[in-house]
């Protein structure tokens, strides 16, 4: 007996330490995976939650791009630039909801995955992008941007990864961009697109592929 407690008292601040040092190893593990300026998901950290949802047949793959953000860096300065980004990213986590997941991807570039619960994702992503064209801030509503969005429902292309459909949805969202097609009001329009991918080695989406853009 007197053994025994004399192996738990060695060893039991031992064991406290290491019950410590993975605490703090899986908060900063946590805090990684977080972007420090919106608080959103990292693209690791995205990634691992996205794949989760996308198990779901209701999953929405959807991409958002700020419009014009390097002139908003450049004629309002940097602050301002950051208090959008966080803005976007504070209306986003909002709309996504505690079912769904929303990250930045880098930059000005944000990506979310929603579960159509009720079949009204269209209309929730029409009121989003209203939404994020409003002002970051309100005491000086020059510094205001459209937001472009680009989504796709992951049941149509059930033999296709993340990775893929976000290039969709990044097809969606360029050609929205490009042609300045999309919701009008409160209706949101179907684009079907083929176009060729922005980004170098992109291939764009099939003819017909039903994929969904907006742009203002």
């Amino acid at each position: 007996m007197n053994t025994l407690a004399t192996i738990l008292a060695a060893t039991g601040p031992l064991a406290a330490g290491w019950s410590g040092h993975v605490l703090w190893l899986r908060r900063r593990l946590r805090t990684a995976r977080r972007d420090p300026l919106t608080g959103l998901r990292t693209r690791e950290g995205f990634t691992r939650r996205a794949a989760a949802l996308l198990r779901d047949d209701r999953a929405v793959v959807v991409l958002a791009d700020v419009d014009h953000f390097k002139q908003i860096n450049d004629r309002h300065g940097h602050a301002a630039g950051d208090a959008l980004l966080k803005a976007t990213a504070d209306r986003l986590a909002h709309y996504v909801g505690p079912n769904g997941v929303a990250g930045r991807l880098g930059g000005d570039e944000f990506a979310a995955v929603v579960l159509d619960v009720d079949g009204t994702v269209a209309d929730l992503l029409a009121v989003l992008h209203g939404v994020l064209a409003r002002p970051a801030d309100k005491a000086n509503p020059r510094v205001a941007t459209t937001v472009s969005l680009g989504w796709v429902r992951a049941a149509d292309f059930p033999d296709e990864d993340l990775s893929a459909l976000l290039g969709r949805a990044d097809e969606a969202m360029y050609a929205a961009k490009q042609s300045r097609a999309g919701i009008k009001g409160a209706r949101l329009g179907r684009l079907l697109s083929a176009v060729t991918g922005r980004r170098s080695g992109r291939r764009g989406a099939p003819a017909g592929a039903p994929a969904v853009g907006v742009a203002a």
